[in-house]
C-alpha cells in the first residue's frame, strides 16, 4: 500500500475513533448518580430529569469549581458534592441569603437544615455555601467557577422585578472566561408564557434574552428533557405535575376529591435544557 494512502487511511480512522474517545463515559459521575446514598424517592425520578446526560450535556468534569444555584431538595447536590469529593473539585450552593435582614426564619431554617443534611464529609465532601438572593452579594471571586448551574428556577426570578436581571449578571461575574452556565426549566413553547412564568413555564427566547443580555452566548441546546405528552394548561401551573401534585391554588388546603390521574400520567413537566458560555 502506498506510503501516501496508508497515511490517509489512518488519519480517516482517527476521525471516526476521536469522537467516540472524547466522549468517553465518566466513571465517577455514573457512580455518584448510582449511589446508594441518594434517596429512593430522588433515584425514581431519574427516569424524568436524566442527571447523568444532562450533566455531561451541561460539561460537567472532573476538578471543576460547580455553583448550584437554589438547589431545593438536594437532588443535583446528592450527585454533585460526592462526584466533587471524588474527582478534586469543589461544589458550592447558593443559599438563603444570611446577609439579608429581611430573610425569614423558615428560610433560615431551611438552610441550616440543607447544610446539615450535607454535613458527612465521608459522603459529601466539604461542600461550600453561599448567600444567594435579590440583594446578595457576589457568588465568589471573580472568574472563579467552571459552571453554574440553576435548574427549575428562571420562573420564579421573572416573577420579581430587577431579580433576573441580578442574579444572570452575577452569573456571568463569578464564571471563568469560556464557563458555562446550564439552565433548565419549564418550556412554554410552543405557546406564549403567562405573565412572566406565573404558571411555572417561560418561553426558551426569555431565558436566553436574559442570558445574553448579561454576556452569555447560547452554546447548545438540548431535548434531554423534554415531554411531549406536557400539555401546559394545568388548572394549578406546572406545580400540578409531579413533583409537587398540587390539588388546589398555592396557600389553600389540598383538595382530596381532585382527579389527578391524566396529570400523573404526563409525568413531570417538558423542559428547556440549555447550555450557555461566557466568552472567553
Amino acid at each position: 500500500m502506498p506510503l501516501r494512502r496508508h497515511a490517509l487511511l489512518l488519519a480517516a480512522a482517527f476521525a471516526l475513533v476521536a469522537p467516540a474517545a472524547l466522549a468517553a463515559p465518566d466513571a465517577a459521575l455514573k457512580a455518584a448518580v448510582a449511589s446508594p446514598n441518594r434517596p429512593a424517592g430522588d433515584v425514581a425520578r431519574d427516569g424524568a430529569r436524566h442527571p447523568y446526560d444532562s450533566l455531561t450535556f451541561w460539561g460537567v468534569k472532573p476538578k471543576q469549581t460547580i455553583i448550584e444555584i437554589s438547589p431545593g431538595g438536594g437532588y443535583w447536590t446528592e450527585i454533585l458534592a460526592p462526584y466533587a469529593k471524588a474527582t478534586g473539585g469543589t461544589y458550592v450552593a447558593g443559599v438563603a441569603d444570611l446577609s439579608n435582614p429581611k430573610i425569614s426564619e423558615g428560610a433560615k431554617k431551611g438552610r441550616a437544615d440543607f447544610e446539615a443534611r450535607f454535613a458527612d464529609a465521608a459522603k459529601y465532601g466539604k461542600p461550600q455555601f453561599v448567600n444567594f438572593g435579590a440583594a446578595s452579594g457576589p457568588l465568589g471571586a471573580p472568574g472563579s467557577a467552571d459552571i453554574v448551574l440553576t435548574a427549575r428556577n428562571v420562573h420564579n426570578w421573572t416573577q420579581a422585578p430587577g431579580m433576573a436581571d441580578k442574579v444572570f449578571a452575577d452569573f456571568f461575574a463569578v464564571l471563568k472566561p469560556g464557563g458555562v452556565l446550564a439552565v433548565e426549566d419549564h418550556r412554554a413553547d410552543p405557546r406564549s408564557e403567562k405573565d412572566a412564568g406565573a404558571d411555572g413555564y417561560l418561553n426558551t427566547a426569555t431565558v436566553v434574552a436574559l442570558a445574553e443580555k448579561a454576556g452569555f452566548k447560547l452554546d447548545a441546546k438540548s431535548e434531554i428533557n423534554a415531554n411531549p405528552k406536557d400539555t401546559k394548561d394545568h388548572p394549578f401551573g406546572v406545580w400540578t405535575l409531579p413533583p409537587v401534585k398540587r390539588t388546589a391554588p398555592g396557600g389553600q388546603p389540598a383538595n382530596p376529591n381532585f382527579d389527578r390521574t391524566k396529570y400523573d400520567a404526563i409525568g413531570e413537566s417538558d423542559r428547556m435544557t440549555l447550555r450557555f458560555r461566557k466568552p472567553a
